[in-house]
């Protein structure tokens, strides 16, 4: 198969097939497949001949935010993500892009969109300079070391100092917004705001900077009606 090698993940498997008719109709890309949860998607990633994914955010099992962190932290893949999804809050967007995806497209979209973004996507991608290995000193291993051992600091022993907070917020309030975030259950802004006495406004300006800071994961819950809820887990 020649072309770009592209899995559509979304767990409407009805939208899965149309994006992906609209993928394989596209000049140079070619649809691998799909999967309609996060761990297929991940596995079929794992596999190692996919090149890029069609992400969508709402997955049954855990959120699209939740992929594109094991994808760059636990497979360390190498393939690039477009994000399609109806998810708008800005906590969402902002995870997603710091995850350096190649665009988020909104849903609905219309075929031409998508192709657009396919074809500008392409043409990007034909532009990077090749990928040369080059061998790392001593002095490079030894600061990537330092990172991770950093990175391995819970998020609470890492809270920002005060003066590196955005005005208008503030550290005590800060922590008490993180103490009603649970690293295992996700929550909604009524739960945080019923456990830290903050009210919804103020928690969701404060869940906002930590969605900046990668200090929690979002995910979406569907009902029975209506828009997603919302829900928010602390950052292991």
């Amino acid at each position: 198969m020649s072309g770009i090698r592209t899995l559509v993940v979304d767990d409407d498997a009805a939208a899965a097939q149309l994006h992906a008719r609209y993928v394989a109709g596209t000049d140079g890309f070619v649809v691998v497949g799909t999967a309609g949860t996060g761990a297929r998607a991940l596995h079929r990633v794992a596999a190692g001949d996919v090149e890029l994914v069609l992400l969508d955010v709402n997955l049954p099992d855990f959120s699209g935010v939740e992929v594109l962190h094991r994808l760059r932290t636990v497979l360390s893949a190498r393939v690039d993500v477009l994000v399609i999804s109806s998810a708008r809050d800005a906590t969402t967007v902002r995870q997603a892009l710091s995850a350096q995806v190649v665009g988020y497209l909104v849903k609905p979209f219309t075929r031409e969109a998508l192709t657009r973004r396919l074809d500008e996507y392409r043409a990007q991608r034909a532009e990077r300079p090749p990928e040369v290995p080059v061998p790392l000193g001593q002095g490079d291993i030894d600061a990537i070391v330092a990172a991770r051992r950093a990175d391995a600091i819970p998020s609470a022993a890492r809270a920002p100092a005060p003066a590196s907070l955005p005005k208008g917020l503030s550290a005590s309030t800060l922590q008490v917004v993180l103490d009603a975030l649970d690293p295992v259950t996700a929550v909604t802004v009524r739960e945080i705001s019923e456990r830290s006495g903050a009210s919804a406004p103020t928690v969701r300006r404060y869940l906002d900077h930590l969605g900046r800071t990668g200090q929690l994961t979002v995910s979406h819950r569907f009902g029975a009606r209506g828009r997603p809820e919302v829900l928010y887990r602390r950052a292991l």
